[in-house]
């Protein structure tokens, strides 16, 4: 069960493993948004991303039998590094289903934190069915990116830490890819503070979610061709969407060009980077609409300075 006290007992979990990261203000920020806005800067969290939570939490249950035979995962990039170091952490062993088009900055590190790899066409392949018949052949548990109630419970966390730095908020905002960030950061906020509105923030392109959301019902579309590689999501997942079904209170889409805006605001006055997806949220916020004290959840970094020059040069 996803609730308020589920995602305290996975931060007491992760306490001293997991980073707390900084919030972060900017009053050019705050002028040009007409917001008081509070950044809660995952890119600075272990493998650079708000992924490291939910991963490090789910793995810490499984039973000794299963660390001695390993884990599987399928990741566009931030959540293969997450299980590839969690995996490090406790001992175990990791293979990676990943994307052949994958930044290779996400791939070397994946390799780096000791993971085995494993690549496929992502449009044309089906990673969960791949991703459970590997896990199947070799015995391995599978750890999904966010349909898993200690994922989203890990998840969550973040929004929880902001709260608890920031006090009550008028308006959460925070990147939908899957849904597991969103379901564990609306059930944090929602639960500590229930006049809260939540916000998710989606490309253009892979509008899922809020398709799904319109329709009352989870609907499938392409996978989406858009820089924000990691919110390319064709689905939204069944346990995640049954929770912010009940607890999302709208749906901002932002453009590519608005991502590669908010990127380079973050890199240029706010002094920090920001991969694609990770700078969605606050691409949401630029976008404007928003009043109050704000929180955003900015969920990664990882990005190559060549991809980094290509996206804003």
């Amino acid at each position: 069960m996803l609730d308020l006290e589920a995602i305290r007992s996975a931060a007491k979990r992760i306490d001293g493993v997991a980073h707390r990261t900084p919030v972060l203000t900017s009053t050019t920020l705050d002028r040009r948004t007409g917001t008081t806005a509070f950044l809660k800067a995952e890119n600075f969290q272990r493998i650079g991303a708000f992924k490291f939570r939910g991963a490090y939490h789910a793995i810490s249950h499984l039973t000794p039998d299963q660390l001695s035979k390993g884990v599987a995962a399928y990741s566009s990039g931030n959540h293969a590094q997450a299980v590839a170091l969690a995996a490090q952490l406790v001992g175990s062993k990791a293979v990676i289903l990943m994307p052949e088009d994958t930044p290779s900055s996400k791939m070397d590190a994946t390799r780096g934190y000791g993971a085995e790899v494993r690549t496929y066409d992502r449009y044309t392949g089906d990673r969960v069915t791949m991703g459970n018949q590997l896990a199947e052949e070799r015995g391995l548990t599978l750890i999904p990116p966010y349909e898993h109630p200690h994922i989203m419970a890990g998840q969550g966390t973040a929004a929880l830490e902001l709260l608890d730095e920031t006090g009550e908020l008028d308006t959460l905002i925070a990147p939908i890819g899957g849904g597991g960030l969103m379901a564990g950061s609306a059930t944090a906020a929602k639960g500590m503070h229930p006049g809260i509105r939540v916000v998710g923030v989606e490309p253009e392109q892979a509008d899922d979610t809020r398709q799904s959301l319109q329709r009352g019902e989870r609907i499938q579309i392409p996978v989406a061709r858009t820089i924000a590689d990691g919110l390319a999501a064709d689905i939204p997942g069944e346990l995640t969407f049954s929770v912010n079904q009940r607890l999302v209170d709208d749906i901002v889409l932002v453009s590519d060009d608005d991502i590669r805006e908010a990127m380079r605001f973050a890199f240029e006055r706010l002094k920090i980077v920001l991969e694609p997806s990770g700078a969605t949220s606050l691409a949401g916020l630029l976008k404007g609409g928003f009043t109050g004290r704000v929180g955003v959840i900015l969920s990664g970094g990882n990005i190559g300075v060549e991809r980094f020059r290509e996206l804003l040069g």
